[in-house]
C-alpha cells in the first residue's frame, strides 16, 4: 500500500513545518512519507530544534528546504500550510492534493526575555502536536 505523501509549507522552514514534520512522523507511524519545505528557507531555528529535543524528538536530520525542491517532481496528497504567508502564495500542485490551512503564530516573531521566547516555542509545538493527533482521530480523515 503506498504511503499518504504529505508536506507541510511555512514561509522559512525554520519552526513550525518542521515541528509539523517531526509530529506526522511520531504519530503517524510508516502510514506516511513526510516533507516540509519554506518559500523562503532558511536555517532551522535553534529554539525549534531546543523545544522538540525536550519532548524526545531529534531534528538533527532536517534542515531547510525550499519549495522548489518539490514542485514538479513528488506527487502529494496533502499540502498543508501553517502560516498566512505560505497560504497566500502556495503554487498550485497538480493531481488529487488536499490542501488545508492550519495557521499557527511565529514562535520567531515573539518577543521578550529569553524563557518569554522559549515558551511561545513551546505554546505553539504543543499547539501544532494536538492539531496532528486531532487530524489523524478524525471522522474526516481517510487514508
Amino acid at each position: 500500500m503506498p504511503k499518504t505523501k504529505v508536506i507541510f509549507l511555512c514561509t522559512g522552514n525554520t519552526a513550525r513545518s518542521q515541528m509539523a514534520e517531526a509530529f506526522l512522523r511520531k504519530h503517524g507511524g510508516d502510514r506516511f512519507e513526510v516533507f516540509s519545505a519554506g518559500l523562503d528557507p532558511s536555517e532551522i531555528n535553534p529554539l525549534t530544534r531546543k523545544v522538540m529535543a525536550e519532548i524526545g524528538l531529534d531534528l538533527s536530520s532536517q534542515y531547510s528546504k525550499g519549495l522548489e525542491q518539490f514542485l514538479d517532481k513528488e506527487d502529494f496528497d496533502y499540502v498543508i500550510t501553517v502560516c498566512g504567508n505560505a497560504d497566500a502564495r502556495c503554487p498550485f500542485f497538480p493531481g488529487t492534493v488536499v490542501r488545508m490551512h492550519w495557521p499557527f503564530d511565529d514562535p520567531a516573531s515573539a518577543e521578550g526575555t529569553d524563557e518569554e521566547k522559549l515558551g511561545k516555542f513551546r505554546e505553539i509545538r504543543n499547539q501544532i502536536e494536538q492539531k496532528i493527533k486531532s487530524w489523524l482521530s478524525s471522522p474526516d480523515f481517510a487514508l
